[in-house]
Protein backbone atom coordinates (compact mmCIF):
# COMPACT_ATOMS: atom_id res chain seq x y z
CA UNK A 1 0.00 0.00 0.00
CA UNK A 2 1.10 3.21 -0.54
CA UNK A 3 2.11 6.06 2.05
CA UNK A 4 -0.68 8.97 2.88
CA UNK A 5 -0.40 11.43 0.40
CA UNK A 6 0.66 14.85 1.74
CA UNK A 7 -0.13 16.13 -1.63
CA UNK A 8 -3.90 15.61 -3.77
CA UNK A 9 -3.24 19.41 -5.65
CA UNK A 10 -1.31 18.68 -8.75
CA UNK A 11 -2.58 17.25 -12.26
CA UNK A 12 -6.12 16.50 -13.51
CA UNK A 13 -7.79 15.69 -10.23
CA UNK A 14 -6.00 18.73 -8.52
CA UNK A 15 -9.89 19.59 -7.05
CA UNK A 16 -10.69 16.32 -5.96
CA UNK A 17 -11.36 16.32 -1.97
CA UNK A 18 -14.26 14.16 -0.76
CA UNK A 19 -14.93 10.60 -2.32
CA UNK A 20 -17.93 8.36 -1.96
CA UNK A 21 -17.89 5.00 -2.13
CA UNK A 22 -21.07 2.81 -2.64
CA UNK A 23 -20.91 -0.04 -1.10
CA UNK A 24 -19.31 -1.47 1.87
CA UNK A 25 -18.32 -5.21 0.98
CA UNK A 26 -14.76 -6.35 0.16
CA UNK A 27 -14.11 -4.03 -2.58
CA UNK A 28 -16.23 -1.36 -1.47
CA UNK A 29 -14.02 -1.28 1.48
CA UNK A 30 -10.80 -1.84 -0.03
CA UNK A 31 -11.34 0.98 -1.99
CA UNK A 32 -12.26 3.23 0.66
CA UNK A 33 -9.31 2.40 2.66
CA UNK A 34 -7.13 3.25 -0.40
CA UNK A 35 -8.78 6.27 -0.79
CA UNK A 36 -8.59 7.19 2.92
CA UNK A 37 -4.46 6.12 3.35
CA UNK A 38 -3.37 8.94 0.04
CA UNK A 39 -5.24 11.67 1.66
CA UNK A 40 -8.82 11.50 0.88
CA UNK A 41 -11.66 12.64 2.59
CA UNK A 42 -14.08 9.05 2.12
CA UNK A 43 -18.13 8.89 2.51
CA UNK A 44 -18.44 5.47 2.79
CA UNK A 45 -22.41 4.24 2.14
CA UNK A 46 -24.33 1.02 2.44
CA UNK A 47 -28.17 0.36 2.44
CA UNK A 48 -27.61 -1.92 5.37
CA UNK A 49 -26.42 -0.56 8.75
CA UNK A 50 -24.80 -2.92 9.82
CA UNK A 51 -22.45 -3.16 6.72
CA UNK A 52 -21.11 0.06 7.34
CA UNK A 53 -20.10 -1.44 11.03
CA UNK A 54 -18.57 -4.12 9.71
CA UNK A 55 -16.65 -2.47 6.74
CA UNK A 56 -15.43 -0.01 9.45
CA UNK A 57 -14.08 -2.92 12.03
CA UNK A 58 -12.54 -4.19 8.78
CA UNK A 59 -10.10 -1.17 7.49
CA UNK A 60 -9.29 -0.46 11.17
CA UNK A 61 -7.82 -3.79 11.57
CA UNK A 62 -6.17 -3.58 7.59
CA UNK A 63 -4.77 -0.29 9.13
CA UNK A 64 -3.36 -1.45 11.95
CA UNK A 65 -1.95 -4.70 10.32
CA UNK A 66 0.00 -2.25 7.68
CA UNK A 67 0.79 0.18 10.61
CA UNK A 68 2.72 -2.23 12.11
CA UNK A 69 4.58 -3.80 9.11
CA UNK A 70 5.19 -0.15 7.84
CA UNK A 71 6.17 0.87 10.87
CA UNK A 72 3.45 3.50 10.56
CA UNK A 73 3.82 6.63 13.33
CA UNK A 74 1.72 5.76 16.64
CA UNK A 75 -1.18 8.28 15.57
CA UNK A 76 -1.40 7.45 11.87
CA UNK A 77 -3.83 4.55 11.27
CA UNK A 78 -6.13 6.55 13.37
CA UNK A 79 -5.82 9.85 11.42
CA UNK A 80 -6.68 7.90 8.08
CA UNK A 81 -9.68 5.66 9.48
CA UNK A 82 -11.33 9.28 10.96
CA UNK A 83 -11.06 10.37 7.16
CA UNK A 84 -13.82 7.93 6.71
CA UNK A 85 -17.43 8.58 7.82
CA UNK A 86 -20.17 5.86 7.41
CA UNK A 87 -24.05 6.10 6.15
CA UNK A 88 -26.32 4.51 4.82
CA UNK A 89 -27.92 7.60 2.50
CA UNK A 90 -26.73 8.28 -0.52
CA UNK A 91 -27.27 11.99 0.10
CA UNK A 92 -23.79 12.01 1.51
CA UNK A 93 -22.71 12.23 -2.24
CA UNK A 94 -24.18 15.76 -2.52
CA UNK A 95 -20.46 17.24 -1.74
CA UNK A 96 -18.51 14.90 -2.88
CA UNK A 97 -16.04 14.81 -6.43
CA UNK A 98 -16.22 11.66 -7.05
CA UNK A 99 -18.24 8.74 -6.51
CA UNK A 100 -17.55 4.66 -6.86
CA UNK A 101 -20.25 2.92 -6.93
CA UNK A 102 -19.36 -0.46 -5.41
CA UNK A 103 -21.68 -2.75 -5.44
CA UNK A 104 -22.94 -6.26 -6.48
CA UNK A 105 -22.60 -7.30 -10.11
CA UNK A 106 -27.11 -6.02 -10.67
CA UNK A 107 -27.35 -4.19 -13.53
CA UNK A 108 -30.85 -2.86 -11.77
CA UNK A 109 -29.39 -1.76 -8.58
CA UNK A 110 -26.53 -0.29 -10.07
CA UNK A 111 -29.47 1.67 -12.54
CA UNK A 112 -31.08 2.87 -9.27
CA UNK A 113 -27.90 4.05 -8.02
CA UNK A 114 -26.83 6.00 -10.55
CA UNK A 115 -30.16 7.77 -11.29
CA UNK A 116 -29.98 8.75 -7.76
CA UNK A 117 -26.56 9.64 -8.22
CA UNK A 118 -27.34 11.55 -11.06
CA UNK A 119 -29.67 13.85 -8.85
CA UNK A 120 -27.59 13.99 -5.75
CA UNK A 121 -24.08 15.00 -6.93
CA UNK A 122 -22.48 18.01 -7.48
CA UNK A 123 -23.21 18.71 -11.57
CA UNK A 124 -19.17 18.48 -12.15
CA UNK A 125 -18.84 15.35 -10.15
CA UNK A 126 -17.46 12.22 -11.55
CA UNK A 127 -18.99 8.95 -11.21
CA UNK A 128 -17.59 5.58 -11.24
CA UNK A 129 -18.22 2.08 -11.42
CA UNK A 130 -16.03 -0.72 -9.93
CA UNK A 131 -18.21 -2.88 -11.86
CA UNK A 132 -16.05 -6.31 -12.99
CA UNK A 133 -18.38 -6.73 -16.82
CA UNK A 134 -21.39 -4.40 -17.05
CA UNK A 135 -21.67 -1.98 -19.94
CA UNK A 136 -20.28 1.57 -18.93
CA UNK A 137 -22.20 2.69 -21.93
CA UNK A 138 -25.47 0.99 -20.31
CA UNK A 139 -24.68 2.51 -16.78
CA UNK A 140 -23.68 5.58 -18.06
CA UNK A 141 -26.97 6.21 -20.30
CA UNK A 142 -29.67 6.11 -16.99
CA UNK A 143 -27.86 9.31 -15.94
CA UNK A 144 -27.81 12.81 -17.60
CA UNK A 145 -23.91 13.27 -17.23
CA UNK A 146 -22.69 10.40 -19.60
CA UNK A 147 -19.36 12.55 -20.32
CA UNK A 148 -18.90 12.38 -16.57
CA UNK A 149 -19.42 8.14 -16.40
CA UNK A 150 -16.37 5.97 -16.16
CA UNK A 151 -15.80 2.39 -15.27
CA UNK A 152 -12.55 2.47 -12.42
CA UNK A 153 -12.08 -1.51 -11.64
CA UNK A 154 -10.14 -2.03 -9.01
CA UNK A 155 -8.40 -5.51 -8.19
CA UNK A 156 -9.19 -7.49 -5.10
CA UNK A 157 -7.88 -7.34 -2.17
CA UNK A 158 -7.90 -3.60 -3.26
CA UNK A 159 -5.10 -2.28 -1.02
CA UNK A 160 -2.57 -4.92 -2.39
CA UNK A 161 -3.03 -4.95 -6.46
CA UNK A 162 -1.75 -2.40 -8.04
CA UNK A 163 -4.04 -2.41 -11.10
CA UNK A 164 -7.02 0.05 -12.00
CA UNK A 165 -8.70 -0.69 -15.00
CA UNK A 166 -10.04 2.22 -16.22
CA UNK A 167 -13.03 1.69 -18.60
CA UNK A 168 -14.37 4.42 -21.71
CA UNK A 169 -18.23 4.57 -22.40
CA UNK A 170 -19.04 5.06 -25.36
CA UNK A 171 -19.52 9.06 -24.13
CA UNK A 172 -17.14 8.93 -21.62
CA UNK A 173 -15.18 12.48 -22.13
CA UNK A 174 -11.07 12.68 -22.24
CA UNK A 175 -11.43 14.93 -19.15
CA UNK A 176 -13.09 12.36 -17.19
CA UNK A 177 -10.72 9.95 -18.26
CA UNK A 178 -7.36 12.19 -17.14
CA UNK A 179 -9.13 13.09 -13.95
CA UNK A 180 -9.64 9.00 -13.01
CA UNK A 181 -6.25 8.25 -14.50
CA UNK A 182 -4.75 10.84 -12.19
CA UNK A 183 -6.57 9.26 -8.97
CA UNK A 184 -5.73 6.31 -9.67
CA UNK A 185 -1.75 7.25 -9.91
CA UNK A 186 -2.66 9.69 -6.55
CA UNK A 187 -3.65 5.49 -4.97
CA UNK A 188 -0.34 4.03 -6.28
CA UNK A 189 -1.90 1.96 -8.76
CA UNK A 190 -1.21 1.46 -12.03
CA UNK A 191 -4.23 2.56 -14.62
CA UNK A 192 -4.59 0.41 -17.76
CA UNK A 193 -7.18 1.88 -20.37
CA UNK A 194 -9.78 -0.24 -21.61
CA UNK A 195 -12.70 -0.09 -24.26
CA UNK A 196 -16.27 -0.96 -22.96
CA UNK A 197 -17.00 -4.52 -24.20
CA UNK A 198 -18.25 -7.63 -21.99
CA UNK A 199 -15.64 -8.52 -19.09
CA UNK A 200 -13.14 -5.55 -20.57
CA UNK A 201 -9.79 -7.34 -20.82
CA UNK A 202 -9.31 -8.77 -16.98
CA UNK A 203 -12.81 -10.75 -16.47
CA UNK A 204 -12.57 -11.61 -20.49
CA UNK A 205 -9.75 -13.54 -19.96
CA UNK A 206 -9.91 -14.62 -16.39
CA UNK A 207 -13.45 -15.93 -16.25
CA UNK A 208 -13.42 -18.50 -19.11
CA UNK A 209 -10.00 -20.03 -17.09
CA UNK A 210 -12.22 -20.21 -13.75
CA UNK A 211 -15.00 -21.73 -16.11
CA UNK A 212 -13.37 -24.69 -18.05
CA UNK A 213 -11.72 -24.99 -14.35
CA UNK A 214 -15.38 -25.84 -12.76
CA UNK A 215 -15.99 -27.63 -16.86
CA UNK A 216 -12.65 -29.82 -15.80
CA UNK A 217 -13.68 -30.74 -12.42
CA UNK A 218 -17.69 -31.39 -13.36
CA UNK A 219 -16.45 -34.06 -16.13
CA UNK A 220 -14.35 -35.83 -13.26
CA UNK A 221 -10.86 -35.08 -15.51
CA UNK A 222 -9.06 -34.35 -11.76
CA UNK A 223 -9.71 -33.46 -8.23
CA UNK A 224 -10.36 -29.52 -7.43
CA UNK A 225 -6.75 -30.06 -5.44
CA UNK A 226 -5.19 -31.47 -8.46
CA UNK A 227 -6.38 -28.36 -11.07
CA UNK A 228 -5.55 -25.50 -8.54
CA UNK A 229 -2.09 -27.92 -8.26
CA UNK A 230 -1.51 -27.67 -11.75
CA UNK A 231 -2.14 -24.05 -12.50
CA UNK A 232 -0.04 -23.28 -9.99
CA UNK A 233 2.94 -25.54 -10.47
CA UNK A 234 2.64 -25.41 -13.86
CA UNK A 235 1.44 -21.99 -14.76
CA UNK A 236 3.10 -20.43 -11.81
CA UNK A 237 -0.18 -19.05 -11.00
CA UNK A 238 -0.08 -17.54 -7.16
CA UNK A 239 -3.46 -19.69 -6.28
CA UNK A 240 -5.62 -21.99 -8.46
CA UNK A 241 -8.68 -21.24 -10.59
CA UNK A 242 -11.13 -23.25 -7.76
CA UNK A 243 -9.54 -21.37 -5.05
CA UNK A 244 -9.94 -17.68 -6.71
CA UNK A 245 -13.35 -18.26 -7.66
CA UNK A 246 -14.04 -19.36 -4.14
CA UNK A 247 -12.25 -16.20 -3.04
CA UNK A 248 -14.08 -14.01 -5.89
CA UNK A 249 -17.47 -15.54 -4.81
CA UNK A 250 -19.31 -18.19 -7.32
CA UNK A 251 -22.09 -15.63 -7.58
CA UNK A 252 -20.08 -13.27 -8.94
CA UNK A 253 -18.37 -15.33 -11.08
CA UNK A 254 -21.12 -16.50 -12.52
CA UNK A 255 -22.89 -13.11 -13.28
CA UNK A 256 -19.77 -11.99 -15.00
CA UNK A 257 -19.99 -15.55 -17.61
CA UNK A 258 -23.52 -14.82 -17.94
CA UNK A 259 -22.89 -11.07 -19.06
CA UNK A 260 -20.26 -12.73 -21.70
CA UNK A 261 -22.46 -15.28 -22.62
CA UNK A 262 -25.39 -12.74 -23.61
CA UNK A 263 -22.71 -9.68 -24.17
CA UNK A 264 -20.82 -11.89 -27.12
CA UNK A 265 -23.11 -14.71 -28.09
CA UNK A 266 -20.61 -17.09 -28.15
CA UNK A 267 -21.10 -20.60 -26.54
CA UNK A 268 -17.37 -20.65 -25.16
CA UNK A 269 -18.60 -18.26 -22.52
CA UNK A 270 -21.40 -21.06 -21.44
CA UNK A 271 -21.24 -20.82 -17.65
CA UNK A 272 -20.52 -24.56 -16.37
CA UNK A 273 -23.47 -26.64 -14.68
CA UNK A 274 -21.83 -27.27 -11.94
CA UNK A 275 -20.91 -22.94 -11.45
CA UNK A 276 -24.74 -23.22 -11.79
CA UNK A 277 -25.38 -25.78 -9.36
CA UNK A 278 -22.88 -24.12 -6.84
CA UNK A 279 -24.51 -20.78 -6.76
CA UNK A 280 -28.31 -22.52 -6.33
CA UNK A 281 -27.24 -24.29 -3.33
CA UNK A 282 -25.84 -21.08 -1.59
CA UNK A 283 -22.28 -22.43 -2.17
CA UNK A 284 -20.87 -19.20 -2.95
CA UNK A 285 -17.35 -19.58 -1.50
CA UNK A 286 -15.15 -18.28 0.92
CA UNK A 287 -18.22 -15.87 2.02
CA UNK A 288 -20.67 -18.50 2.76
CA UNK A 289 -18.13 -20.88 4.36
CA UNK A 290 -18.84 -23.20 1.01
CA UNK A 291 -17.68 -23.04 -2.74
CA UNK A 292 -15.30 -25.42 -4.38
CA UNK A 293 -13.36 -26.01 -1.20
CA UNK A 294 -15.13 -25.48 2.73
CA UNK A 295 -13.86 -22.87 5.17
CA UNK A 296 -14.49 -22.82 9.15
CA UNK A 297 -16.67 -19.88 9.85
CA UNK A 298 -15.59 -17.80 12.73
CA UNK A 299 -17.83 -17.13 15.39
Amino acid sequence: MSAVATDVSAGPARGVRRVAVIGGGTMGNGIAQVFATSGFDVRLVDAAPDAVERALATISRNLERVAKKQNWPADQAAQVLRRISGGVELAAARDCDVAIEAVSEDFALKKRIFETLDGLAPANAVLATNTSSISITEIAAVTKRPAQVIGMHFMNPVPVMPLVEIIRGLATSDATYALTEDLSRRLGKTPVEVNDSPGFVSNRILMPMINEAAFTLMEGVATRDAIDSVMKLGMNHPMGPLALADLIGLDTCLSIMQVLHDGLGDAKYRPCPLLRKYVAAGWLGKKSGRGFYEYPQQA
